[in-house]
Order: C-alpha cells, then sequence, then structure tokens
C-alpha cells in the first residue's frame, strides 16, 4: 500500500517520492544482502560494507523517529559533529550481519513513510541534524542520505547503483534548504556572484553569494546570472555528496557552463562542505 502523503496536505510528499524512498531502501536491502562478506571495505571510506549498511539502519530509524516527532539529538550540524555522532552510535549498535541490517533499513524507511502519513496535518517542523525542516524536506533529506550511502555499496560491491536522474530530482528540496547551512565560510568570503543552477531535463535555481552570505532561490532568477551551469542531475547529486570529483564530470561532458563570468563554474562546488 502507499503510504505517500496525498497533494492536499501543505505537508505533502511531493509526487514520487514515497515512492523512491521505499524502491531505494529495497534496492540497497537486496545489495546488502547479497554481500557475501560485510567486511569488504567502502572505497573513499573508512567504513566496511557492514559499517555502512548498520548506519543506514540506523539513520532511518533516526529518520523515523523525527517523523513521528520524536526528539533525537544528533550532533549540531556540522561535518566533525556528525562523524563523531555516527562513530557513537555505531561504537553501541554492533550488528554487521547482512541479513539483519537489510531488513532493518527496509523497515524503517516503511516506518519513515508511515508516520509522514499518520502526522500529515501536523504542522511542527522536526529539529533534524541540519537545522528544522517540514516532512516534505525531511524526506527528501532521508532520500538524499540512502542514494549516497547506496551509491557506496553498490561500488563497494560492484554491482550497479540506484542513483537516476529521476531521484536525484527529488533530492532538491533538501539541497536548496541546507545549501546556505553548509556553506563554506571561508570559500564565500571575498565572493559575489549570482549563479543560475540547471539540472538537465529537470528544474532549476538560483544561488546568490554575496557578503559571505549565501542565498538560494527556487526557479529562474531574477537577475541575470554571472554563471549558468547546466548539469547532469545524477552528476549534480553526487558531486554535492562528495562522491564525484567536478573536473571529472567536466571531463565526462556532464557539465556545461557560460555567462559573463563562466569561470565562477568550477567554483561552486567548494562554497559548500557535505556533511
Amino acid at each position: 500500500m502507499d503510504t505517500t502523503v496525498r497533494r492536499e496536505s501543505p505537508w505533502a510528499l511531493p509526487d514520487g517520492l514515497g515512492q523512491a524512498i521505499r524502491g531505494t531502501a529495497e534496492e540497497i536491502a537486496a545489495l546488502v544482502r547479497g554481500a557475501g562478506d560485510t567486511a569488504l571495505a567502502v572505497p573513499g571510506s573508512q567504513w566496511s560494507v557492514g559499517e555502512a549498511a548498520a548506519h543506514l539502519a540506523l539513520a532511518n530509524e533516526l529518520m523515523a523517529d523525527l517523523a513521528a516527532g520524536r526528539e533525537r539529538p544528533y550532533g549540531d550540524g556540522t561535518p566533525q559533529s556528525l562523524a563523531a555522532a555516527n562513530a557513537q552510535s555505531l561504537a553501541v549498535f554492533t550488528e554487521r550481519r547482512a541479513e539483519p541490517l537489510a531488513t532493518m533499513i527496509r523497515e524503517q524507511a516503511e516506518a519513515f513513510l508511515e508516520a509522514v502519513s499518520r502526522r500529515a496535518g501536523d504542522g511542527a517542523a522536526p529539529a533534524t541534524p541540519l537545522g528544522p525542516m517540514n516532512r516534505s524536506v525531511l524526506a527528501s533529506y532521508l532520500l538524499t542520505h540512502m542514494l549516497g550511502h547506496g551509491y557506496d555499496l553498490a561500488r563497494a560491491l560492484k554491482r550497479p547503483h540506484m542513483v537516476d536522474p529521476a531521484r536525484a530530482g527529488l533530492c532538491l528540496p533538501f539541497m536548496l534548504a541546507v545549501m546556505p547551512r553548509v556553506a563554506d565560510p571561508a570559500a564565500t568570503a571575498a565572493l559575489t556572484a549570482r549563479y543560475r543552477i540547471r539540472l538537465r531535463g529537470g528544474e532549476e535555481f538560483g544561488v546568490c553569494v554575496a557578503d559571505g552570505a549565501v542565498r538560494v532561490s527556487p526557479g529562474t532568477p531574477e537577475q541575470r546570472a554571472h554563471c549558468t551551469i547546466l548539469l547532469d542531475p545524477v552528476a549534480f547529486l553526487l558531486i554535492a555528496l562528495g562522491r564525484l570529483h567536478p573536473w571529472r564530470a567536466i571531463a565526462q561532458g556532464r557539465i556545461l557552463a557560460w555567462g559573463p563570468r563562466p569561470w565562477l563554474a568550477p567554483r561552486f562546488p567548494a562554497l559548500f562542505t557535505a556533511p
């Protein structure tokens, strides 16, 4: 049964987001179940497959609790605090077997959807590790988090990943909500720039950087951009999550830039620190 919140609710999930959460959780669970050795290292990470799967299981549980209105402090949103909270939770939760973790990942994603459905009319914004969010943005956060670690698990297990343009587009509400919060003060301090970001075949948004502050506006920016960046939605998500180097995406033809100051394009990803 589809537990996606209906559109008439002011806290409704965007079309397809509930299905994307469920499908991603199921695909990750299948990956984990198929792992012959959960002690296998995850490329580019200090975690093993079992530790990454355990983190996902715990994170899905955290998100389900937040959606249900339970308070769950988990760091202060900085990369350092989140890393410390992750390490502490994995030290306490020692399950590393494939089957229990796969089941927990899927069941907690379902618990999240059920909690969102039950509290559709509740206007309270859950307090997340990255600030208060309505449940629609929180759902986008959950999908983004699962896709990042699902991508890692797929690489570790040499299996196809589940990041596609449609799912990447559904991560946009979360990305736009947190971009000002995760901006790097050192990178934005001396910059004044207006960006127009277009996802190929999808949405667009503007990012204005001035006086060390970052302002994000959905849709076509009102002012002319100094730099317009057109990029593949999958590349956008993987770059934002630190899984793909921008220059590699440029070399692959997945990013194009133009405007009065096109040289600002390679600088854009460095303005933010992935949490």
